[in-house]
């Protein structure tokens, strides 16, 4: 959605030390394999120049720490599909939901700052 002109990674505060199988699956649906990603800490980009942390979990907001040069911080508040319960297809069926949210709130932020970079 970005990658023409931002650099993005994915990290947590907690990391589960997997990645989750549903989330492997829902993003397979739309086109997107992360089946060779791993869980990965915030921690590892501490010595790394990073202009925005959006955090989407919880209290996610709360525990990342401000990193060197970082201009941008956003907390966008998602239900944690990986908490959901019940059949496989009803867990299925929020990371589906929490997906594409997550899509459309960030394809929405993604425009904003291609707007901003063309200026």
């Amino acid at each position: 959605m970005a990658g023409d002109f931002l650099e993005v990674h994915s990290a947590g505060s907690n990391p589960a030390g997997y990645v989750h199988p549903l989330a492997i699956r829902a993003l397979a649906e739309i086109g997107i394999d992360i089946s060779a990603h791993r869980s990965k800490s915030m921690n590892e980009f501490l010595n790394q120049k990073i202009e925005t942390v959006i955090t989407v979990c919880g209290k996610a907001d709360q525990v990342c720490p401000t990193y060197p040069g970082q201009v941008n911080r956003l907390h966008w508040p998602f239900d944690d599909p990986g908490q959901a319960t019940g059949t496989e297809e009803e867990r299925m069926s929020v990371f589906r939901r929490v997906r594409d949210e997550i899509r459309a709130k960030f394809e929405g932020w993604a425009a904003e700052q291609r707007k901003r970079v063309r200026r």
